[in-house]
């Protein structure tokens, strides 16, 4: 919060910036002044007031970035079900917010059981205190079914008499939807119930509000809160490993049945009677479906201690820690007796490392297919066999504006601070890609797909750069924001799972998007000036490189008026 020097006139005012959406630091609003500054009795705030709203809804789709759900898989000796240890679910799971564009997930994906509900409001011109708090608010159920999630925003009052308002409301509860801002700095919140709840419709419950200094959390109590004793309980402490290692987006993809048996089909074509499987990726359950499968051994590489325990929870909950063999190590000190002396036949890995941030990130699994090969046998199979760097470029509907100069603002010139943002981007990022969800983020695919490179898993990691220079045709017109690029891995020659587009670009329509998985973006500086004009670009001239000392992915992509032969 910025204090201005009226702080100590007689008319105070403090000017502030809430950039934190709803889960706010309440020991840092009034309280954290410098003391060269202090406040005055009666000081004045801008913003003057912020109201937190909230509103139950039972939603399988975000349910499942929260809990682990049975994993079905059909083998020759009938259905095994994988499922999860008892302490996963009975695990209030973590107290940290899941902030998304709400706006993009589909009302048929939840089914709403209470009205919007005021929970709380900060005047943020008084005292705010730092000690633990709960509100509470009574309402009767909309309609029967389980409580599950908490959807929740806040709308900030600018000003004492709230003439000036400005809030965060998704669309279905906007006062009205033609106004509906996009924001990206402030959004709304997913919060999880610690269990479900079922409710009946019309039967009175009270929905609990709970915030420390530090976050928020949300309860369900079915008696009156007089009569309630532990209507404070602290705050939820993830006890079973699973919410402090997979993020919403790992739990959503590890719940995905499809995705699942992709992998499962895959499996079958490679698998053997007499297979000896090494599976390599965080907290995967590839090995269990490699098991069921009929493999004759299956070890797993988990490298960190927490992982471990994790793993061996859900193998004991599945009867099968006498099965499958866990190793804590690092894949390059692997030895022939953590192997118990045999083979490799088939590497498996999704690949999903927690670490990676970007989608060439999970091609660590290629350094672990070198670093392991002394203990792979002869002719053994690799899956995925290899993977492929894709790039589409793209027309967003909004989420250029977070790269766009302001200009004038409200009468404020601020052409400073753009040329100051320039010249920082111009520094090092304005040639680098940016990971974002994209499923939150419309956009229109004006070219097609394009393959870029492709990295062979099935050859251990080559010394030298892999280099790709060409052009992408535009076919579709639009303003050309950038390129998104994601990986497809190639499971077998006849499989193949995409961690970007799902479906092929259409001329009309938004893309779709993997949405267990974040994309990278590569911006045009050239194209996100709103003043600028649309432009008659044909073609975007890459040049992409792959570094394999590093890792490393560096890119150049460049807009350009006419053709280009394709090299």
């Amino acid at each position: 919060m910025l204090y201005t020097a009226s702080a100590l006139s007689s008319s105070p005012v403090t000017l502030g910036h809430p950039s934190i959406p709803v889960g706010f630091c309440f020991s840092s609003v009034t309280t954290s002044v410098p003391l060269e500054c202090q406040v005055l009795e009666n000081c004045e705030a801008v913003p003057h007031r912020a109201t937190i709203y909230a509103q139950l809804v039972e939603s399988r789709r975000m349910w499942s970035w929260n809990k682990l759900f049975p994993i079905r898989v059909q083998t020759s000796h009938g259905e095994q079900v994988i499922v999860p240890p008892s302490e996963v679910e009975q695990c209030p799971g973590a107290p940290s917010v899941y902030d998304i564009q709400l706006n993009q997930v589909s009302p048929t994906d939840f089914t709403v059981l209470s009205n919007v509900l005021p929970m709380f409001s900060v005047d943020f011109s008084k005292q705010v205190s730092s000690s633990a708090a709960c509100h509470i608010r009574q309402f009767e159920p909309l309609a029967s079914g389980r409580a599950q999630v908490v959807l929740s925003w806040w709308d900030i009052e600018m000003d004492p008499e709230g003439k000036i308002k400005c809030t965060m409301a998704p669309f279905w509860a906007h006062s009205d939807p033609k106004e509906l801002q996009w924001r990206d700095h402030w959004m709304q919140c997913v919060y999880f119930l610690p269990q479900e709840e079922p409710v009946i419709q019309g039967s009175a419950v009270f929905l609990v509000a709970h915030h420390d200094d530090y976050c928020v959390w949300y309860s369900l109590q079915r008696t009156s809160p007089e009569k309630n004793e532990s209507i404070h309980p602290g705050r939820p402490v993830c006890d079973c490993q699973a919410h402090l290692l997979w993020n919403r987006p790992r739990f959503g993809e590890i719940n995905d049945q499809d995705r699942t048996d992709q992998y499962i089909q895959a499996l079958r074509t490679v698998l053997k009677s007499d297979s000896v499987c090494l599976c390599v990726s965080d907290g995967s359950l590839l090995s269990m479906l490699a098991h069921h499968l009929g493999a004759e051994q299956v070890f797993t590489i988990e490298s960190s201690a927490a992982s471990h325990r994790l793993m061996k929870k859900i193998f004991k909950a599945n009867h099968l820690e006498d099965k499958i063999n866990i190793i804590e190590k690092r894949p390059e000190l692997l030895t022939s007796a953590d192997l118990e002396g045999k083979k490799v036949s088939l590497l498996l890995g999704e690949p999903f490392f927690t670490t990676s941030l970007l989608p060439w990130h999970n091609l660590f699994f290629w350094y672990v297919r070198t670093a392991v090969d002394q203990h792979l046998g002869p002719g053994a199979v690799v899956m995925p066999q290899a993977a492929s760097l894709y790039a589409l470029v793209v027309e967003f509907r909004d989420l250029w504006r977070i790269r766009s100069p302001c200009g004038d603002c409200e009468g404020f010139d601020v052409h400073i601070m753009d040329d100051m943002i320039k010249r920082a981007l111009d520094f090092r990022e304005s040639k680098e890609a940016e990971p974002h969800p994209l499923w939150e983020y419309p956009c229109r695919g004006l070219s097609e797909p394009q393959q870029i490179l492709t990295f062979d898993f099935r050859q251990p990691v080559p010394p030298q750069p892999v280099r790709a220079e060409g052009s992408i045709e535009l076919r579709r017109p639009g303003k050309s924001h950038g390129v998104v690029l994601w990986m497809e891995y190639h499971l077998t020659q006849d499989s193949t799972v995409s961690t970007g587009l799902l479906k092929p670009a259409e001329d009309k329509g938004d893309c779709c998007w993997n949405p267990h998985c974040k994309q990278a973006v590569y911006f045009f500086s050239t194209t996100l000036d709103p003043s600028a004009p649309l432009g008659g670009s044909r073609t975007v001239s890459y040049t992409v490189e792959f570094h394999p000392h590093t890792g490393d992915i560096t890119m150049d992509f460049t807009l350009s008026d006419t053709l280009e032969d394709e090299h």
